[in-house]
């Protein structure tokens, strides 16, 4: 085969740990984008002048717009490429923080705040392109620990989160809270820096493959793409990957993984999202308090991470998934059912991120591979999109509770709780999914890039 003819080829030790390095700051950017909103909710409900309820609805109504625009992105990324995703994907991030801090009312926040769904997907694309390039890759370290090394990237959504209360803190003591804007125009900064870090990326061998099959077959070479996809481990597919994954193997675990989601959403917007909501409404907690419980809590995530990461190399990923997620719903229910001390619901509200989160460590590795290289980014993708239904479907169900006049905390644990315990069980109906070794992924050397 001639040497430049675009083929897989071995990634290096020193690219392995950059794309990694640069993946975990996208997603603690987007995160950080991501959680600043609902962190900020409350301020942003004051500076409008909106009832409870109705700053929870035009959250419900964010999700849905942010789910519009987080589906679109993995057949966007299996078109344009992994590299060219994760720049779009932080760039959207910044985008989203600069429109907001400049929305004027419920109906232009709504759109602006739509965008921060090309950085939601981030995690999805992140998965995607690591799952290619540790499958490829030279490093020992991370060939024989990619879901702990992974879980590392995941630790973005903990930190994020920290990062946005922390910086929200200290704006809001500088000036005022009423000033939200200014913490949003802010934060258009850090993920800008990022977007233009991630053009120092290289495509993924396998996309690259792929882009050469397509090219064969659209010149009418089926014969050279048949072989060439042979030569390289890939496969000819006629389907669009949107279609691929409703097909054969690949429809139980879009089906059992989407509704795990779906059902795990209700935990993610009740705690995560609207975490000082839950600690200042359903708890009694003023907001200073409830913002350092929530840092606090976060730095207990971020270990969920790393646990839950080492545990799935060890143990399966599906099986440290099912088991995190009835462990959330148990101490949520606790800390929302059981008294507002302090120490009591700090301890609850820690453990339950710990397993709330930290099975994410493990279920974008696993999603990423449960599908073949040619639909890998849609599939991820079309499964972490099914989070803003869980959002949405969550948010009116709060918004109903809370309009009928029940204590925030039983709506909390109606929604958050129970919602986070069920996906555990739904997770029970995932399909195991043994990792190929790098080792049996076939390798053309000399190739271009």
């Amino acid at each position: 085969m001639p040497n430049d003819t675009p083929a897989l080829r071995k990634v290096g030790v020193k690219e392995t740990r950059r794309a990694t390095g640069i993946a975990f700051f996208a997603w603690t950017i987007a995160v950080y984008d991501f959680i600043l909103f609902g962190t900020l909710l409350p301020r942003i409900e004051e500076g409008f002048g909106w009832e409870p309820s109705f700053a929870l609805l035009v959250s419900t109504f964010v999700s849905i717009g942010t789910f519009v625009v987080v589906i679109l992105v993995g057949p966007l990324v299996d078109r344009v490429g992994r590299r060219k995703g994760m720049v779009i994907s932080v760039g959207g991030t910044a985008a989203s923080s600069a429109a907001t801090a400049a929305s004027q009312g419920a109906a232009s926040l709504i759109g602006v705040r739509a965008i921060s769904g090309l950085g939601l997907a981030e995690q999805s694309v992140n998965a995607t392109y690591l799952n290619e390039l540790y499958a490829l890759t030279e490093d020992k370290k991370i060939k024989r620990n990619q879901g702990f090394v992974y879980s590392m990237v995941q630790t973005g959504w903990p930190i994020g989160a920290l990062l946005a209360a922390g910086f929200v803190a200290i704006m809001t003591a500088f000036f005022g809270a009423e000033n939200w804007r200014i913490v949003f125009l802010v934060a258009t900064v850090p993920a800008a820096i990022v977007a233009f870090v991630c053009l120092l990326l290289k495509e993924s061998p396998q996309f690259v493959a792929m882009r050469h099959i397509k090219k064969l077959t659209a010149a009418g070479d089926d014969r050279g793409a048949q072989e060439f996809a042979k030569a390289v481990g890939l496969e000819v597919q006629k389907h669009t990957p949107f279609a691929r994954i409703f097909q054969g193997k690949h429809l139980r675990s879009t089906i059992v993984l989407s509704l795990a989601w779906i059902f795990n959403w209700f935990g993610i917007q009740t705690f995560s999202v609207l975490g000082t909501t839950v600690l200042e409404s359903g708890k009694g907690f003023d907001a200073s308090n409830a913002l350092i419980m929530i840092v606090l809590s976060n730095v207990v995530g971020a270990l969920g991470y790393l646990t839950h990461g080492w545990l799935g190399d060890k143990f399966g990923r599906r099986n440290v998934i099912v088991g995190g997620w009835l462990l959330g719903g148990v101490m949520f229910s606790a800390m929302l059912l059981g008294p507002a001390n302090p120490a009591f619901v700090l301890v609850t509200y820690m453990l339950g991120l710990f397993f709330l989160l930290g099975p994410y460590a493990a279920i974008m590795f696993f999603q990423a591979e449960c599908f073949d290289a040619d639909c890998r980014a849609t599939g991820s993708t079309f499964i972490g999109s099914m989070s803003q239904p869980g959002a949405v479907i969550a948010g009116f169900i709060l918004t109903g509770l809370t309009a009928a006049a029940v204590p925030f905390s039983m709506a909390a644990f109606f929604v958050g709780a129970l919602g986070t315990f069920l996906s555990g069980l739904i997770m029970l109906f995932a399909k195991r999914v043994a990792p190929v070794p790098v080792e049996e992924t076939p390798a053309v050397e000399g190739a271009a890039s």
